[in-house]
């Protein structure tokens, strides 16, 4: 298969290599096994290729696949809201779904957990907790749900509280269901975060509450962050937009961690 140089980075790449690019551009993450397949070659075959264009920073490799590179610039939060935004639709009805009524519920800030908070609109009878000012907001015209805001000091566009003001909050309470966000998996099955201020608040949460449901678009799930928010034997439910690799599925499996997806 004759080489070629990559268009925009001037890389000289296979064509093979090219297309294993589109795909985990596209998909946000591919697995070793799964690219097999599709180019009819070992899995050795795959793996080189993969280190290869980890080498040129084209993509990142995790165990048992590729994923698209992290780099030094995070989306902002108005490109998140944009995001997968039919994907994060999806989870939310889905974790909407598992809160029953007259529970009290914890919100975790970002974009997804906002989509949960706009599930949860018209479902009477809640008492919710929030770090978010914008999923605050998203509820405040619920006549027949309670809506407490943590406090703490405000941190970023998104709208979060942060700092020792909030943790001091929400150890005050205890919570039927906390629904926590996360930017990436350890390799067992943890959650990750980047935001060492939003972590602790997490963890502080994870502490009050019975039940524990993280959401989070499939693109994340062989995606590493910065810092491990809760060990994966902590979480009950994972929801994501579709079928997760199946080695993630099975590490979380072994954590005995419910993973739900809508169906195809």
């Amino acid at each position: 298969m004759g080489a070629r140089l990559h268009a925009e980075t001037g890389h000289e790449l296979s064509a093979r290599q090219e297309e294993i690019l589109t795909i985990v551009h596209h998909q946000g993450f591919a697995t070793i096994d799964a690219l097999a397949r599709h180019f009819d070659v070992s899995t050795q075959t795959i793996r080189r290729d993969i280190i290869y264009l980890d080498e040129q920073q084209l993509l990142q490799r995790f165990h048992g696949g590729a994923g698209v590179r992290e780099t030094t610039v995070r989306l902002g939060y108005a490109e998140k809201r944009v995001t997968a935004a039919e994907a994060k639709e999806r989870i939310a009805r889905l974790a909407a779904a598992l809160i029953k009524p007259g529970e009290t519920v914890f919100l975790d800030v970002g974009t997804t957990v906002e989509a949960v908070a706009r599930a949860l609109r018209g479902r009477g009878g809640l008492k919710v907790f929030t770090s978010s000012l914008a999923s605050a907001t998203i509820l405040s015209a619920e006549q027949e749900a309670e809506v407490f805001v943590t406090g703490g000091v405000l941190r970023g566009p998104d709208g979060s509280l942060t700092d020792e003001w909030a943790r001091e909050a929400v150890s005050r309470f205890r919570f039927d269901v906390a629904i926590l966000g996360f930017s990436g998996i350890d390799d067992d099955g943890a959650l990750m975060d980047f935001d060492l201020g939003k972590v602790a608040v997490k963890q502080a949460v994870a502490t009050r509450a019975s039940r524990i449901i993280a959401v989070g678009e499939s693109a994340k799930l062989l995606r590493p962050a910065i810092v491990r928010v809760l060990d994966a034997d902590r979480i009950d439910t994972l929801v994501t937009n579709e079928e997760p690799p199946q080695l993630v599925a099975e590490t979380l499996g072994k954590a005995n961690v419910e993973v739900l997806f809508p169906p195809a």
